[in-house]
């Protein structure tokens, strides 16, 4: 193997390292660190009655968030969702003459 051919080759195991290198600093530059809490989430959805999905989710620590969803007099969805320390907020939807829909929010805190 000749002095030109080793350069060579030693030239471009440095440029393929450099990029490699770059393009990971350049993917982390835009992401965030996040810190995932040791335990498993579970979630339970159901169909109810009136054909709307619900959901109760239970964290890692036990605590549950429940969400439940049913049909208004108007026909738009409404839902009560209860927070793992016991807070709920209601969200009352009503269909206006021209087709628009308002949100009524409502949050009681535990």
């Amino acid at each position: 193997m000749s002095k030109h051919t080793l350069a060579v080759a030693v030239a471009a195991t440095i440029v393929a390292t450099a990029q490699v290198t770059w393009s990971d600093a350049a993917w982390a530059r835009g992401t965030k660190q996040h810190h995932v809490r040791e335990g498993t989430t579970t979630v339970h959805r159901s169909r109810g009655a009136d054909g709307l999905t619900d959901r109760t989710t239970t964290g890692p620590n036990g605590k549950t968030q429940s969400v439940d969803r049913y049909r208004g007099a108007d026909g738009v969805v409404d839902s009560t969702t209860t927070g793992p320390n016991g807070g709920t907020t209601t969200v009352d939807r009503s269909r206006n003459a021209d087709g628009t829909i308002d949100a009524s929010i409502t949050r009681t805190k535990p």
